[in-house]
């Protein structure tokens, strides 16, 4: 597998732990400056420049994309799937968790634990919002922030008022957030890959401070999560369309609490605090999904944790072809055939009887395991030559 991890920071411990968990499973892994890509758009060709070069093939991605650079970081995102290049974080997932309203509305959808949480502009609706996630103190944060900037506490109706009011000023959006009391100072990070918790801290704040964030100091210590605090932070990070994830969560009376979704975890501070190899968990993920990537992650939220939807083609040669659904086997297996799509048709449906053909694909519902044994080694996509003849460049 060649793999390219988008990054400004080469250096920083995360990037530095994924390139070297990589190589010593026998795959290429090179850092990709995010911002010195060139996204070129014609008819049925999307392609990428990497340094005034056209980029070489590449089997997957895995975005560490910050906030500063979202808007341009998730359109190079879009443009390698558009290419046909496994991304273990879509564009879509990573703005859908970047932004942290857009991030609660996608979950206040299901029965998942979130925090009561009020967005308002109006400076008439600010009290009244304050008073329907429970009265002060309460917690203003800022849609965009990550270690622990843009939250704050207010321990009046009147502090919350004018905060906010500030903030308004300054033509910042913010969220009003219920003030989980007997959480106060701690929270769990899950790490999340796939279908898994590969890993689990609990932060707890010192001093004074209510924010845990390692970067602000807080303590970290490992922690085994129950069968419902896993279960909250693989939904959500399934409800957000990522692949890895880092998913904090509040213990309140009520169970776990979701206060965010991170598409681009830090790995130095759970990796000290449980000795997991979590880079080594996120490059067997991407490994495993390169030759089996047409999982549709919407249907597989409401199925049994193991099993999912997949595309399968049927190439020439296949001991598949010239039989009857039926023949095939696929039920013995474990799996249905929910639509067949041949030569632009699409059957949903398709009778038993009906024989497969070649260069058929078959949306197949079933145990993942087994349908990867019957998914053929991807092959490399082909790219047009442009008409001005420049080399690729292979980094």
């Amino acid at each position: 597998m060649k793999l390219a991890i988008l990054s400004r920071e080469p250096h920083t411990y995360s990037t530095k732990r994924l390139v070297e968990a990589c190589k010593k499973r026998g795959h290429k892994a090179r850092v990709l400056n995010t911002l010195q890509f060139a996204i070129d758009l014609e008819e049925g060709d999307p392609d990428l420049f990497y340094r005034q070069r056209r980029l070489s093939h590449y089997d997957a991605v895995l975005p560490r994309i910050g906030a500063s650079i979202t808007y341009f970081g998730t359109a190079v995102v879009r443009q390698f799937q558009q290419m046909d290049v496994f991304c273990a974080n879509t564009a879509d997932g990573i703005l859908n968790s970047r932004d942290k309203l857009r991030c609660l509305q996608n979950l206040s959808r299901h029965k998942i634990g979130i925090p009561a949480t009020t967005f308002v502009k109006d400076k008439k609706d600010v009290l009244p919002a304050i008073t329907r996630v429970g009265g002060a103190p309460v917690i203003i944060k800022l849609l965009e922030g990550t270690q622990g900037i843009g939250v704050l506490l207010a321990h009046s109706q009147e502090m919350a008022a004018s905060i906010i009011e500030l903030l308004q000023s300054q033509k910042q959006n913010v969220l009003i957030q219920k003030f989980v009391s007997e959480s106060r100072g701690r929270d769990i990070r899950a790490i999340v890959v796939g279908d898994q918790v590969v890993a689990a801290m609990r932060r707890v704040a010192q001093g004074q401070e209510f924010r845990s964030n390692v970067h602000r100091g807080g303590k970290t210590e490992a922690v085994e999560l129950d069968e419902a605090y896993k279960e909250t932070a693989i939904r959500a990070t399934k409800i957000m369309g990522l692949g890895v994830a880092g998913v904090d969560m509040l213990e309140s009376h009520e169970g776990p609490q979701i206060m965010e979704v991170n598409s681009s975890p830090g790995l130095e501070g759970i990796e000290a605090c449980t000795k997991l190899d979590v880079a080594g968990a996120i490059i067997d993920y991407i490994a495993a999904r390169v030759d089996f990537p047409e999982i549709d992650i919407r249907q597989r939220l409401t199925v049994s944790r193991g099993y999912g939807v997949a595309e399968i083609i049927i190439p020439e040669g296949s001991k598949f072809i010239g039989k009857t659904i039926v023949e095939s086997g696929l039920k013995e297996k474990d799996i249905n055939v929910l639509t067949l799509h041949r030569g632009g048709k699409v059957i949903p449906n398709p009778r038993a009887e009906r024989q497969i053909e070649s260069e058929d694909k078959l949306l197949c519902f079933g145990k993942i395991e087994t349908m990867k044994e019957l998914v053929p080694e991807r092959t490399r996509r082909r790219r047009r030559p442009k008409l001005k003849k420049l080399p690729e460049i292979d980094i």
